[in-house]
């Protein structure tokens, strides 16, 4: 039989820096679950033979966070394996996009058919009227866009397009969102693991969420009705990552709370942690209100979750309500984040810059009491950010309100609008100080004595947490989430319309750079140590306690800072009281019938 070839290329793409370059590093953070979904349905669409017996298929896989992608060289090994091949630039999101399109651009200049999927596709197609000028100046280039997700076989009908040189200017499954039961493994070539800090990998359980956060992208992209995957799924995925030598994951479901299945999922991984022994670690995401559910957190934990992301977002419920974010519940904050630590959990949220409401007293207000009242390990900071997908993207557009053209900047790490009671300097330096406060030597040594206070509080893991945080922003100019270690720069990759840089001029700023980096961070985590010691070395340390962990009755907490002296706090204790009074009238009722 004559045998074919054809070549999958997946590409997770970063985004530039502020001077052009591509973000990459020596060992990244989390790899890509977008990398790993459709590496997995790949392998399963290679596995039946999806272009037929004589046809093989090779998978190739580049997350460019921490292996840099050279179109000239892949097209060069292409062609001397020979075959026909498709480009894929996945999971690209809306800061992603500018470097997608250079990279697709010259992969077109190879000869190569290349496609685009991800936020950015997915989002603009799903909530706007007509195409953004920027996709279809690549699409009128010859760029294929997926919009969707790839499931239930739908990566075949692409890979027989590609084949047979007949791919579509666009695939539109926005419509018609798959179901996740039963689908393959998301799984990535243990290549990728050995460039990331430790040994984790991610995927999703569930997508879809019914809120309605006007600054959302999730909603409108992943649909309003939850999907989710089984526990038998949940079991394959980590005997397929564990054989591989993989045993720390990111479960990235933008609320693992909302999951109906959780108790099954926790049981499974409770099983295979106390019965098989399995050393296996999680972070997941959940909302304010986890706690209100019987043993949600105490599954959680017994299953391995040691680290919990919360979108706390704001402290201001006045904020909270503009932005559709009706969910959250301050009055909730300080139980739910007591009882995660309770149970040993890592506790670090989201805090959004730039509601309506905000000044930048008000948000430098708002941080010295999250500091000081809330039990809360890490914090990272985000600009309020207009997202291609998002509601509050397609207002502006609408109202022909300005947004900064430049989509590389999307980041959350810049401000890309204008605040109606900000100025753009007010806002940016509310943004820097709000990091530059929390992570203060001295707020550093208040996590660090929370944490020693109490038996499962590994002051050891949330230093290293919290040096990362502050190093990502002091000393590399990146959000943490984007972060790594050791910044890898190349001359020749700069951003289209940058000019390329004199060798002389390149080379010497760059070892400056590095070693002006690591002077800081061994500055920095030498002072920092020192406080970590002296912690750990107090004799009454265990004794430790301040207004964030103390118990407290519910009219203590009336008289927070939290609750006195943030926009709508005092009416939200007031409708959390007829809330509860209505609740305890309907069991009344309930029982006496």
């Amino acid at each position: 039989m004559n045998v074919e070839d054809f070549h999958f290329v997946m590409i997770k793409p970063t985004h530039y820096d502020d001077d052009g370059y591509p973000i990459q590093w020596l060992r990244s953070a989390i790899p890509s679950n977008t990398l790993a979904s459709l590496n997995g349905l790949a392998e399963a669409a290679r596995e039946r033979n999806a272009l037929g017996d004589n046809v093989q298929i090779h998978l190739h896989t580049y997350d460019e966070t921490n292996k840099r992608v050279r179109p000239n060289k892949i097209a060069r090994d292409i062609r001397r394996t020979g075959g026909k091949a498709l480009i894929a630039l996945v999971g690209v999101q809306s800061n992603q996009f500018p470097r997608a399109t250079d990279l697709a651009r010259e992969f077109m200049r190879e000869g190569l058919p290349t496609a685009i999927g991800g936020f950015h596709v997915s989002g603009c197609i799903s909530m706007l009227d007509e195409m953004p000028e920027e996709m279809v100046a690549l699409q009128e280039e010859g760029v294929c866009y997926f919009a969707g997700e790839a499931e239930e076989r739908r990566l075949d009908q692409v890979f027989r397009a590609a084949f047979n040189d007949d791919l579509k200017p666009l695939y539109n499954f926005m419509a018609d969102l798959p179901s996740l039961e039963g689908e393959p493994t998301p799984i990535l070539p243990t290549k990728h693991i050995q460039f990331t800090a430790g040994s984790h990998s991610s995927f999703d359980l569930g997508r879809g969420c019914p809120f309605q956060c006007s600054f959302c992208t999730i909603i409108n992209v992943q649909g309003r009705k939850s999907r989710f995957r089984s526990a038998d799924d949940l079991e394959q995925i980590i005997r397929d990552n564990y054989a591989q030598g993989i045993d720390r994951f990111f479960i990235t479901d933008d609320n693992f709370a909302r999951n109906r299945e959780w108790e099954p999922l926790f049981d499974r991984l409770i099983q295979l942690r106390e019965d098989e022994k399995f050393d296996i670690k999680f972070i997941i995401q959940v909302d304010t209100l986890c706690h209100r559910i019987e043993n949600f957190i105490e599954k959680a934990t017994r299953a391995g979750v040691n680290r919990v992301f919360i979108g706390l977002e704001n402290i201001n419920p006045d904020n909270l309500l503009a932005a559709k974010k009706r969910q959250n519940k301050i009055t909730e904050y300080r139980q739910m984040l007591q009882k995660w630590r309770a149970h040993g959990a890592t506790t670090y949220a989201g805090y959004i810059i730039g509601f309506p409401g905000d000044t930048k007293e008000a948000v430098l207000r708002d941080v010295e009491i999250i500091k000081k009242e809330l039990p809360l390990d890490l914090l990272e900071f985000f600009f309020l950010t207009p997202l291609p997908g998002s509601e509050d993207h397609k207002v502006l557009l609408e109202k022909g309100i300005w947004m900064d053209p430049d989509l590389n900047k999307y980041d959350l790490n810049h401000r890309v609008s204008h605040h109606s009671k900000m100025s753009d300097d007010e806002w940016e330096e509310a943004y820097r100080e709000a990091w530059s406060s929390y992570y203060s030597d001295s707020h550093i040594e208040t996590v660090l004595r929370r944490a020693a206070a109490h038996k499962k509080g590994r002051p050891g893991n949330k230093l290293f947490l919290m040096m990362w945080f502050k190093l990502m922003i002091e000393c590399e100019g990146v959000h943490p989430l984007e972060g790594g270690y050791f910044r890898l720069k190349f001359r020749k990759d700069r951003r289209s319309g940058f000019p390329i840089e004199n060798p002389f001029v390149f080379y010497p700023r760059y070892v400056w750079e590095v070693i002006s980096k690591h002077w800081a961070y061994v500055s920095a985590v030498w002072r920092v140590h020192r406080i970590y010691r002296r912690v750990k070395a107090a004799p009454g340390r265990r004794e430790y306690s301040d207004v964030a962990i103390a118990p407290m009755s519910a009219d203590m907490e009336e008289d927070l800072a939290m609750i006195t002296e943030t926009r709508g706090g005092k009416d939200a204790v007031a409708k959390s009281a007829r809330d509860a009074s209505i609740v305890k009238a309907a069991k009344k009722r309930a029982l006496a019938s």
